[in-house]
């Protein structure tokens, strides 16, 4: 068996190994190759920079990594790492770390990132013995949202990519997937909530499917979270709210006081190139 950089490895090859991998995963993944597709175009996924290892021709695990500048730092996300199934227990994820790790730092990469189900223990003990650290959690939701009043509010939508000349939301705050580095590259669409002519909250969702990268209260007063989450309701009822810092308690509470349950937890975890 082989490692070498995916950067002549037909798409197509790539998901299907992908899917083999994650299925019967922790969550469901759907049988979408042109949503992967997308999703890896918008993290900005450097296939000459990603690796796989091969038995012969046939792929059979490999690691994905989105470059990109965030925060001062060159990243390199792990959007996917995966082994079929009947090569697992062979140490493939550490193999194609060796030959990775050398190659992103010659590149210029600052800081490796990457996000795991808190309980994929195994995966875990893998990125730690690799040299990764666990650096915080995140809590994921989804649901119906229940709020039955629906108090008075101007809604403006805004150039996602003019988001940035407001700088009263820190996107340290949230996931690679979900900053605005990566948002702006998708089919995102940003709105503000104004109250009193005041700007008291934003929020970044994708309106096809109810997907809410961002949302943050930016002036707290009274009703100013029903008015965010009306809005959100008039939009989508039904959302999926993912990578929720767990520092952010009040921010959960209120998540969760409108209907939305907590699906999933992960650990984002990272690897300082020296």
């Amino acid at each position: 068996m082989q490692v070498k950089s995916l950067g002549s490895t037909p798409f197509d090859v790539i998901v299907d190994c992908f899917f083999v991998s994650f299925d019967n995963y922790f969550v469901k993944f759907p049988n979408d190759k042109a949503l992967f597709k997308n999703r890896w175009e918008m993290a900005k996924v450097n296939y000459d920079l990603s690796f796989g290892m091969f038995d012969n021709d046939t792929l059979v695990g490999f690691i994905l990594h989105g470059i990109d500048y965030r925060e001062h730092d060159l990243i390199a996300f792990n959007l996917a790492t995966g082994v079929i199934p009947q090569y697992r227990g062979k140490k493939i994820t550490q193999q194609i770390y060796e030959v990775a790790l050398p190659k992103l730092k010659q590149f210029g990469v600052t800081k490796c990132k990457l996000e795991v189900i808190q309980e994929n223990t195994f995966a875990i003990r893998a990125y730690k013995s690799i040299g990764y650290t666990v650096v915080r959690g995140f809590n994921c939701f989804s649901g119906e949202i229940n709020i039955t009043n629906e108090p008075p509010y101007e809604l403006k939508e805004v150039n996602i990519h003019d988001y940035k000349i407001n700088p009263v939301v820190n996107q340290s705050l949230y996931s690679y997937e979900n900053q605005i580095g990566t948002l702006s590259r998708g089919p995102f669409k940003c709105f503000q909530i104004v109250h009193h002519h005041q700007m008291e909250s934003v929020f970044i969702i994708n309106v096809e499917n109810g997907y809410i990268a961002q949302l943050d209260v930016l002036l707290e007063q009274q009703g100013t979270w029903e008015r965010l989450f009306s809005a959100l309701k008039n939009i989508s009822s039904t959302v999926k709210i993912n990578n929720v810092d767990d520092q952010l308690t009040a921010k959960i509470e209120k998540v969760k006081a409108f209907g939305l349950i907590n699906t999933i937890n992960q650990f984002e975890m990272e690897l300082i190139m020296i």
